[in-house]
């Protein structure tokens, strides 16, 4: 006998289609301007660049951000994206007023799965800098990337066959929330699966 759907607690900001887009939409404002910031400041290093209390307050509030995301409210998901915004301005004005310097805009970094950080750089010259900052870094030159590309043929070959081909998985830009909706049928409908959205 199949088992019956697993359906969220009614009360979750993702239990119907409709409060999961409205929560999706305050979420996408947090993520896009923390992309924004990791872009200017560089993955995981604006929250470096201000004090020890202000980087307290900001890792709590990342904290209630996850815990409203994981079984909160809708009104849980609302306020703690909206603080979570307040908290990278701060962070931002902070590092400025500070006298911090964003990364080159000739830097790229992205924070990886494990913590560590990514970052490609130009040249020997740009990887040296960022290795003198402190943090988890994984650096990699442009010269570097080629030659990694060159070792694994299939890859390179990958984007010969499929122009503009992606690699999936790498969340540097907010979602489409639809995507996560496999069959709409009412904003107010209950999901049909386990209430649980990426």
């Amino acid at each position: 006998m199949a088992k019956p759907p697993v359906l969220p607690k009614p009360d979750r900001w993702d239990a119907t289609h409709g409060t999961y887009l409205t929560g999706r939409a305050y979420l996408d404002g947090a993520d896009a301007l923390a992309a924004e910031m990791e872009e200017r400041w560089g993955a995981d290093r604006l929250r470096l660049l201000v004090d020890v209390t202000l980087r307290e307050k900001f890792d709590r509030q990342r904290y209630k951000l996850r815990q409203a995301v994981e079984g909160g409210t809708l009104e849980d998901v609302r306020r703690e994206a909206q603080r979570m915004i307040l908290a990278l301005q701060t962070l931002d004005r902070a590092a400025e007023a500070n006298g911090a310097e964003p990364i080159d805009s000739r830097c790229m970094e992205v924070a990886m799965a494990d913590g560590t950080v990514l970052g490609i750089v130009p040249d020997e010259t740009y990887a040296k800098l960022l290795a003198q900052e402190g943090r988890r870094l994984a650096v990699y030159t442009l010269e570097e990337i080629a030659l990694l590309v060159a070792t694994l043929p299939a890859l390179g070959k990958a984007k010969e066959v499929w122009p503009g081909a992606t690699v999936v998985k790498v969340r540097r830009n907010v979602s489409d929330p639809l995507d996560n909706i496999p069959h709409a049928t009412g904003l107010d409908d209950p999901l049909n699966n386990d209430g649980a959205f990426s």
